[in-house]
């Protein structure tokens, strides 16, 4: 299908740091858990966002921020954070770091292609980090972010042995419409941003996390 094949593979790593190897999730991952149930009357697990938005036939392609013609989309970098770069992450896609390891920010952007209603999507945005292995919701809000339709979700999870913390935010913005033909809709795209720490370091880095959060851009040109 186009979007798995379009939207990089199943997990996206950064290589070198032993059993401590950042595991980020984004919306278009497969995600695991490591609890079931066999009681029918059971609440379903969530649906994540791209099997909502496959299910419907939308289609996205990881574009780069910065090549973004329509749409400003800025990651503020905090004194001490490093642009890092690995072959294994999706094109596009652009990542920060503190140190070696964790905290890291995470920018994903996507270029969406077919008609899907905005708020039933939305319902959906939550879905990965809800399936993290022993998840727990620290925070959440469903209002819109820079004037756009948006999620978040902070909370804590297990990686490799260790408790972690992550906050992540989708909003779906819409680019300013093209000139011509006039009537034009705007492109739609879908915006990632995921913040991780090590849950016993969160309040160490919050300064820094803050910053990101309360800086990151997202504007029609």
């Amino acid at each position: 299908m186009r979007i798995a094949a379009a939207l990089a593979a199943l997990a996206v790593l950064l290589a070198g740091c032993g059993d401590d190897t950042p595991d980020y999730k984004s919306i278009w991952t497969t995600p695991t858990t490591t609890t079931s149930s066999a009681d029918p009357s059971a609440a379903p697990k969530p649906v994540p966002l791209s099997a909502y938005l496959e299910s419907v036939g939308v289609t996205g392609d990881p574009v780069a921020p910065e090549k973004i013609t329509d749409l400003t989309v800025d990651l503020p970098r905090p004194a001490g954070w490093q642009a890092y770069s690995n072959v294994n992450l999706s094109p596009g896609t652009r990542v920060i770091a503190k140190g070696d390891t964790y905290p890291t920010a995470m920018l994903m952007v996507f270029k969406l292609t077919g008609n899907f209603d905005i708020a039933e999507a939305l319902k959906h945005a939550d879905a990965d980090a809800q399936l993290s292995q022993n998840f727990t919701k620290l925070n959440g809000s469903n209002e819109n972010f820079r004037g756009f339709p948006s999620s978040m979700i902070e909370g804590t999870y297990d990686l490799n042995g260790r408790r972690m913390q992550s906050y992540n935010r989708i909003i779906i913005a819409t680019g300013t419409p093209p000139k011509t033909p006039p009537g034009a809709p705007g492109q739609r795209y879908l915006i990632q941003l995921t913040i991780t720490s090590y849950a016993e370091e969160a309040q160490k880095q919050g300064k820094d996390i803050e910053g990101i959060i309360a800086g990151f851009k997202v504007a029609a040109k």
